[in-house]
């Protein structure tokens, strides 16, 4: 009877009060996981507050001897920090917005209104996800370049604002599998009391929408926010996001900080590079800080998984 009780107590995990090793196991898995994904974060905050002498001493690996600022203000300058953010800001979110907004209205269109060829359609719009950006990446500078569009952010908006963003089609899916869930009945009350498509779409079916607007909204964003080749293909150098600025992070601080022949005074060094990344990754973390619940409750509504 003891033994029973001891190996339900340590092995069974179908009840809150059992299975004591079979929770130290998920634990220890879920925090083995957890310090694999946070260990970068933390090897460059450390680093980033050390001075040289602490960078260089064998015997500090982790905590600094003291917190040094010194980093944080010439990466400051070399990323041109608050105007670079603005722009990336508003080069990335204004197409996130777009984007979620014409994908709503085309998940919305195959979800609840029949049309012909309306599987031919939903199969091309798979078929845009599935292949590889490298494939059409020629046509589209030719296209865009036609039109005139390649150096503004006009060829990452107007793209975005006709479906045809960066991944448009997982966006577009999701608005289906998500507007397929609630009852057409409510669309037909509505209809029934003289509302419009257009008015049913706006005040019951975007409303009841909102997890998949968050997904979307966010994904965007932080996927228009790491594409730095297609940014910088597309919208030109003049027109420089905090990653793209950040791949030239080297070039330009030895132009505004150049260094004596046989000194290591201004020369850069890997406090300063880490302190450059995680300026760059600072809003990121900030946006995922501050919508936290709202994304992890929207992620589990919708199925989309990150990457």
């Amino acid at each position: 009877m003891i033994k029973d009780k001891l190996k339900k107590y340590f092995l069974d995990g179908k009840t809150k009060e059992n299975g004591f090793i079979m929770k130290l196991v998920v634990y220890a898995i879920l925090t083995g996981l957890g310090f694999v994904y946070l260990y970068p974060i933390l090897y460059m905050l450390s680093s980033s507050f050390m001075y040289l002498d602490d960078l260089v001493n064998p015997a500090i690996s982790w905590f600094p001897t003291n917190i040094y600022l010194g980093n944080y203000e010439r990466a400051f300058r070399v990323l041109n920090y608050w105007p670079t953010l603005r722009l990336s800001v508003f080069a990335v979110g204004v197409p996130a917005i777009l984007q979620t907004i014409v994908c709503a209205l085309a998940g919305y269109a195959f979800a609840r209104f029949e049309f012909p060829l309306k599987r031919l359609w939903l199969v091309l719009v798979i078929t845009t996800f599935i292949i590889p950006t490298q494939v059409t990446l020629i046509p589209r500078y030719i296209l865009l370049n036609n039109y005139g569009l390649i150096g503004s952010l006009n060829a990452n908006f107007l793209p975005a604002a006709l479906g045809q963003g960066f991944r448009s089609a997982i966006f577009v899916l999701i608005f289906y599998n998500f507007f397929k869930t609630y009852p057409k009945s409510l669309d037909e009350a509505a209809v029934m009391d003289g509302a419009s498509k257009l008015r049913v779409f706006l005040r019951i079916a975007l409303p009841i929408s909102v997890p998949a607007i968050i997904v979307s909204v966010l994904f965007s964003f932080i996927w228009y926010w790491n594409e730095t080749y297609q940014t910088s293909l597309f919208v030109g150098s003049g027109n420089v996001t905090m990653p793209i600025r950040l791949q030239s992070f080297v070039a330009e601080f030895e132009r505004l900080f150049p260094t004596e022949e046989g000194s290591p005074v201004n020369r850069i060094n890997e406090s300063i590079r880490m302190a450059g990344t995680l300026l760059t990754i600072a809003p990121l973390l900030l946006l995922y800080l501050v919508t936290q619940r709202q994304f992890v409750e929207s992620v589990e509504t919708t199925g989309i998984t990150g990457e």
